[in-house]
């Protein structure tokens, strides 16, 4: 393909790759194609070893002629990969094996047929469902964020350019730059990587400082625990990303883009690195882009994994070569950031989100979402529900929706307890917040925050006070140490939690935890020791009597905590099989074969739970 070096070129270009696309999805001249689920989630299921048995089948039957074969980005829905689609019939196969291969070809290519096995059965109805968009999962969902993952090979870039790239910022590029931050100001779009500051004031920020250099930087430091959003988006379209970045830079006025990925996230970052090797091929990277005065190179940098480094000015330190530790503001880095020059710091899925806003429109983008919180939102959807995945819905969607619609309810039928938003700099949401539209303000103000967009999902086996000592624990790991209220505040409080769990805990340590949150919340240096406590707060405020149960009782209700568990054999349902003390490794359970019940010593257990494993009759209880 030739450099794309003005306008017209460009819309030849997305009109031939359009058409190619087509012909790919929807052909009548009875060629098939057939991409493959390409997330990291599929990859570690053998997503490229079910692709690669795929061509030598077709190879072998001479059937590579009329069906392609293709790696795409995520199709979200990780709890039924590895996913294989097949076109132009729409047929989506899940949890797909090497072994499925040749039954695929035979049966659905060869026979004309579909492979009723490898369908996804709703739940509710039993039925097949042969259709992605047929699938509750699914019917909810908006792609904004994720425009294109899922269907383009995230390293074509001719069939992303089919797919609309670099269309919006062709558009970007015919307007004063004013009017572009205008445009994103309209949008109401506000930053997905946490706070939820509006986008548009940010670039409003840096537009209006007067310099010779201005930078733009794209956090890919996605560290909380669970979370695959950003990470998905980079594997899935990381051309729109660039674009996004492109987009900002040209309205603040910027020539220089820095991403900031992690190591951990490999996949990410090669197709990132293919992207820009092949947008600079094509001269939509580098000097004079399509044929305008603008000129725009993207550099790369790996982070190594520190948490604190997705605050954006510990992100700036490190680009820089410094230690990752947060500076004081003001200066903000709008006005001061990156070797001092103005630069405006968005996360992966904000800058997503700016192609679509410019391409298709502020109108199409603010149909979805609530009043101050518009367009959709990416959630990495875990925990105690059916339907594990990325999902990526309209603003005010209700947490009972997101939880019972999408993602199909609590397994087991056990009962929802909690959903954890905002990861460790989060809050919980309890039952009596399920009918509560899911967006930046209401989630304030029950105690939580969006976040990156973690939601992990939990149920009655879930002890609350643990789940705040585990946020606790990895707060601690990852605070810098550069402040004091987090270097020793957030130690002090995983203290106290841990000698709770212990069962050594007393009434007034509940009032010391509550102390020492507001010292760190009001005393830290930057959000990652001010919203340290929010676990914290949030499961004392709403799961208070967990607390105490804990501290009065020296029981943990949810059965979690192994200090203060004991285990006992139901004599009712004891076979006198002796399995339970043949397995036993500190021989503290007693009993005579065939003669009587088996009984467990107490102050000899040590609560490892092999006995509860080997028990064949459930006789072994916890209480």
């Amino acid at each position: 393909m030739k450099k794309v070096t003005n306008p017209e070129m460009l819309m030849v270009a997305n009109a031939t790759f359009k058409k190619r696309l087509d012909a790919k999805f929807f052909s009548t001249n009875g060629k098939r194609a057939i991409v493959i689920c390409g997330g990291t989630g599929c990859l570690s299921s053998d997503s490229v070893a079910i692709k690669e048995r795929f061509e030598k089948v077709l190879k072998d039957r001479n059937l590579d002629g009329l069906i392609s074969v293709n790696m795409v980005g995520c199709f979200g829905f990780c709890s039924q990969g590895p996913f294989v689609k097949v076109y132009p019939e729409d047929t989506l196969y899940r949890k797909v094996k090497v072994s499925d291969v040749e039954t695929i070809v035979e049966e659905d290519f060869i026979n004309h047929g579909i492979v009723d096995n490898l369908l996804y059965v709703d739940p509710q109805t039993h039925q097949k469902i042969t259709k992605m968009d047929d699938i509750n999962f699914y019917k909810k969902q908006k792609r904004i964020a994720l425009y294109g993952c899922s269907v383009i090979d995230p390293e074509n870039i001719e069939e992303a350019i089919g797919y609309g790239a670099f269309q919006a910022l062709n558009r970007a590029l015919h307007m004063d730059r004013q009017e572009v931050i205008n445009e994103i100001l309209e949008s109401g779009l506000r930053g997905r990587g946490g706070g939820g500051f509006p986008t548009g004031r940010k670039w409003q920020f840096a537009y209006n400082q007067e310099s010779d250099e201005k930078y733009v930087v794209c956090n890919g430091d996605e560290g909380d625990p669970g979370a695959f959003m950003d990470r998905s988006i980079l594997e899935g379209n990381p051309l729109s990303v660039i674009e996004g970045m492109m987009i900002a830079g040209y309205a603040i006025g910027a020539k220089q883009g820095y991403f900031y990925v992690r190591a951990e996230y490999p996949i990410a970052v090669n197709r990132l690195n293919i992207a820009i090797k092949q947008a600079k091929e094509l001269g939509l990277l580098g000097d004079n882009i399509l044929g305008t005065d603008f000129s725009f190179d993207v550099h790369l940098r790996l982070g190594a994994g520190a948490f604190v480094c997705g605050e954006e000015t510990a992100l700036l330190n490190s680009i820089e070569g410094q230690r990752g530790m947060p500076r004081p503001r003001p200066p903000f880095p709008a006005v001061k950031g990156l070797w001092g020059k103005p630069t405006i710091v968005n996360n992966v899925e904000t800058l997503a989100c700016v192609p679509y806003i410019i391409r298709e429109g502020v109108k199409e983008f603010t149909k979805y979402g609530t009043e101050k919180s518009k367009g959709t939102k990416v959630f990495a959807l875990g925990g105690k529900v059916n339907n594990v995945g990325l999902v990526e819905i309209p603003m005010g969607t209700t947490v009972r929706e997101l939880i019972y619609d999408i993602a199909g309810g609590i397994p087991n039928g056990k009962k929802f307890k909690a959903l954890q938003t905002g990861g460790p700099s989060g809050g919980c949401l309890t039952e009596e917040h399920l009918d509560t539209p899911i967006d930046f303000d209401n989630l304030v103000a029950l105690g939580s925050m969006m976040g990156s967009g973690g939601a992990i999902v939990m149920d009655e086996d879930n002890c609350m006070v643990d789940v705040a000592k585990f946020y606790m624990e990895f707060i601690c790991d990852e605070s810098c140490g550069k402040c004091t209220p987090c270097r020793i505040g957030t130690k002090r409080i995983l203290e106290i939690l841990t000698k709770i769990t212990n069962g050594e805990g007393e009434l007034s340590d509940l009032d010391r935890l509550e102390e020492l949150a507001d010292v760190t919340k009001n005393g830290s240096l930057c959000a990652l020791g001010q919203t340290a406590a929010n676990p914290i707060t949030s499961t004392m405020n709403r799961f208070r009597d967990e607390y105490v149960a804990h501290i009065v009782d020296k029981t943990c209700p949810a059965h979690v905590c192994k200090n203060l568990i004991q285990y006992y054999v139901d004599e009712t349902m004891c076979k006198k099989c002796s399995k339970c003390a043949r397995n036993c490794p500190v021989n503290c359970i007693t009993g005579v074969p065939g003669k009587e019940p088996y009984k467990i010593n107490s102050s000899v257990c040590v609560r490892c739970g092999t006995c509860l494993s080997a028990c064949p009759f459930h006789a072994i209880k916890k209480k």
